[in-house]
């Protein structure tokens, strides 16, 4: 092994005097996070507008978004699920970016399944709310505001988290461009003694008005129930049936 001489110390010293920090950059910190955040302000990414909505009852957690994607002034798609199973028991829903959304939902559900795998048991709502905190403040997944819903052994959770990884545990939380509106019908009707029934219901009709007056926001109604027992995801073009 080469022994350190006087001048490797120097080199040592100038750079702990300069202008880069010491402990710095983190794990998973990207250096060209302004770039990357105009590059996602950009006209022509496809984004999901979106309004989503989460309901905690007794029993599980409902979750519910809108359909439409965009791109700058135009709908890019009038059938996007932006609700994705990424965990036995829990949920994701996505507003932002689409392709960092995608991004975002594989790397929870290679997370969670190797957890599973080395564990012999599913992921805690909190370690899981924990994780998706963490990669959405590493930087990586700009710009991304789900909720997060999921029934565990302490019961039924739902999740709100900002594109900074800031993390609030809420009874009902609501994201995206039509959130307002939702959170409005939500403020009104929403009850802990929902039922399951109840609370999709609640959902829709929140989905409903965003879709009403928020341009990227609408065609149809993605509706996710997540108990102890699974997911179950449907898919209405209506809201008729749901309310």
């Amino acid at each position: 092994m080469r022994t350190p001489t006087n001048e490797d110390f120097s080199r040592t010293q100038e750079r702990l005097d300069g202008d880069q920090p010491v402990f710095g950059p983190e794990i998973g910190e990207f250096t060209d996070t302004e770039q990357r955040r105009s590059a996602a302000a950009g006209d022509e990414e496809m984004k999901t507008g979106t309004t989503t909505v989460g309901l905690s009852t007794e029993n599980g957690v409902v979750m519910a978004t809108d359909m439409r994607a965009s791109a700058g002034h135009m709908v890019s798609s009038k059938d996007v699920q932006k609700v994705e199973q990424i965990h036995p028991n829990a949920a994701l829903t996505i507003a932002g970016s689409v392709s960092a959304a995608q991004s975002l939902i594989r790397s929870l559900r290679s997370e969670t399944s190797l957890y599973e795998t080395r564990r012999g048991k599913d992921m805690s709502m909190e370690a899981l709310s924990t994780l998706t905190s963490n990669f959405l403040r590493s930087g990586a997944f700009f710009i991304v505001s789900p909720l997060l819903g999921g029934v565990d052994e302490d019961g039924a959770h739902v999740y709100s988290l900002d594109p900074l990884g800031g993390m609030m545990e809420e009874d009902y939380a609501v994201s995206g461009s039509g959130s307002q509106y939702a959170l409005g019908v939500l403020e009104q009707e929403y009850d802990v003694d929902l039922s399951i029934d109840e609370a999709k219901s609640v959902a829709a009709h929140a989905i409903q008005s965003a879709v009403e007056r928020d341009l990227a926001s609408g065609n149809g109604i993605n509706v996710a129930v997540v108990t102890d027992e699974g997911v179950e995801i449907t898919k209405h073009k209506d809201f008729e049936s749901l309310l």
